[in-house]
């Protein structure tokens, strides 16, 4: 019989850093005072006025501690078979890093797009997690490697998240989360993306992945 034991918790330290962010992005929020939501949260209006540094600050910031866990567990959750896939130095994580912006951005833009020249502010990594969640259906399905975007656990996947956010738009906020509104349109803008860009991330990553 081998002694060789298992580490409990063995998620790829890209994965970790991701949701140490989102943890330490909210603590740091509370420190900084309220003022920094009206500075760096997003807006289809602060859109309109050409701050758009604001679709990158925003994904640093929460609504609350209960909006900060959830995103770090789900970053958690979907960044650790995107880390894998995309390789753990080098090409792979700055790979991860540009396609977690990317997916959140394009998030806050498709947000922009249905809501546009509002004034609601905008704050969460939720949109740049969808995007890590349709990354890892599409790895799901390639068995660890980028599979296509029309296999049964991306589908599956799809429907599914898609689901949620309807029931979650007829609710008008998610259950646990309070009372605060929740963007699914941003979700959902953020997952397609992730399931567009994931391929040519991946690709990006590939030169270490075959190191």
């Amino acid at each position: 019989m081998s002694d060789e034991r298992q580490p409990i918790f063995n998620a790829p330290w890209p994965a970790v850093l991701l949701a140490a962010v989102i943890l330490g992005g909210y603590a740091a929020q509370g420190f900084a005072g309220p003022e920094v939501i009206s500075r760096f949260a997003f807006s289809p209006a602060a859109l309109d006025a050409g701050r758009f540094e604001t679709l990158f600050t925003a994904l640093f910031l929460s609504g609350s501690w209960t909006h900060a866990i959830v995103n770090a567990a789900m970053a958690l959750a979907f960044g650790t078979p995107v880390a894998r896939a995309f390789g753990l130095r080098g090409e792979g994580v700055a790979a991860l890093t540009l396609f977690y912006l990317c997916c959140g951005a394009l998030s806050s833009l498709g947000f922009a797009l249905v809501h546009p020249g509002q004034e609601v502010l905008l704050v969460g990594a939720s949109g740049a997690v969808s995007g890590l969640m349709a990354a890892g259906a599409r790895i799901i399905g390639g068995q660890g490697r980028m599979g296509p975007i029309l296999s049964p656990p991306v589908i599956g996947m799809s429907l599914a998240w898609i689901v949620v956010n309807l029931v979650v738009a007829v609710l008008g906020f998610a259950p646990g989360m309070g009372s605060a509104p929740v963007a699914w349109e941003a979700h959902l803008f953020g997952y397609a993306a992730g399931l567009v860009l994931a391929g040519p991330f991946a690709w990006l990553a590939a030169r270490h992945i075959t190191d």
